[in-house]
């Protein structure tokens, strides 16, 4: 079993199709088709199940992704730790981040990065399903590190550490009923309606878990993936929302509603895989996220 070929069936895997795998990889499609094959008969499994419009993993297939990931980590590690003797770090890296991060400079962080180590590639990562999409992509192998935030203990599998934490502000527009209400209650919340944020987002984890801890329910008619999009829906005063408090200072026209006994903190943590080896460019970028915390 080459390691050429684990490239191939990750690539395969992720795409799930083998035209873009050739592409991504930048070998011709029949180069790719004929190294899973051969891949396929090493291990004596079809991997991958096929028809003439889709291509999907099969059981096998699922069953290798993860151990095909380790290997490819494990190699791209042994060949950094070579390279770094001779004083120079090469290699790429995926960060998986939140639109947000208060008190973690990230784009100061990758300035400096890129400019003390320019052989290294760092893409960063958005996920839609905020940052429970972060750990299965972490458990998965896609990415190396993650900026996260997690409102309960964090998952089994994850090396985490909090960075930062942060208050979340209930903000409202200044037309809205409770812009001069003074403090209010959660259960005063419960018949309100709010712009959130999706299902799996540290935000919103985290105030669902305060009103479920209290027996509450409240209604979210507006679901939207991005600061922007929450502040502009509130501001027009028919809806409520909860924001990192840095986003509702930097909005002026946010009204912010004081909660009686409650103070929601939202963390910034920096999570890697337990069970995955990190490469040495991984471990500088993550020591750099630490030396860039914003006080």
């Amino acid at each position: 079993m080459e390691l050429r070929q684990l490239a191939y069936f990750v690539a395969v895997a992720e795409e799930l199709s083998f035209t873009k795998a050739s592409r991504r990889l930048r070998v011709v499609q029949s180069g790719v088709s004929t190294a899973i094959r051969a891949l396929e008969r090493e291990v004596g499994a079809p991997l991958f199940v096929r028809d003439s419009r889709h291509v999907r993993l099969s059981d096998a297939g699922a069953a290798m992704l993860p151990s095909a990931r380790a290997a490819l980590a494990a190699a791209r590690a042994a060949h950094d730790a070579v390279q770094a003797q001779h004083g120079e770090l090469h290699g790429s890296i995926v960060l998986g981040s939140m639109l947000t991060t208060p008190g973690v400079d990230v784009a100061g962080v990758l300035g400096r990065f890129h400019r003390a180590h320019p052989a290294v590639r760092v893409r960063v990562q958005f996920s839609p399903a905020g940052s429970r999409g972060h750990v299965h992509a972490l458990l998965d192998g896609t990415i190396d590190v993650a900026l996260a935030s997690f409102p309960r203990r964090p998952p089994p599998g994850l090396v985490t550490e909090t960075l930062t934490t942060e208050v979340l502000q209930l903000v409202c527009g200044p037309d809205h009923r409770l812009a001069h209400a003074g403090e209010v209650r959660l259960e005063d919340l419960a018949d309100e309606t709010f712009a959130e944020f999706p299902d799996g987002w540290g935000t919103r984890d985290l105030v669902d878990l305060a009103f479920d801890r209290r027996g509450l329910s409240r209604q979210v008619p507006l679901e939207v993936p991005d600061y922007a999009t929450a502040v502009a829906l509130i501001r027009q005063g028919h809806v409520l929302g909860f924001v990192p408090d840095s986003v509702a200072r930097d909005n002026a026209e946010l009204v912010v509603v004081p909660i009686a006994g409650e103070q929601l903190a939202w963390n910034v943590t920096l999570a890697t895989s337990a069970t995955r080896p990190l490469s040495r460019p991984a471990l500088v970028l993550m020591a750099e996220l630490r030396r860039g915390l914003v006080t």
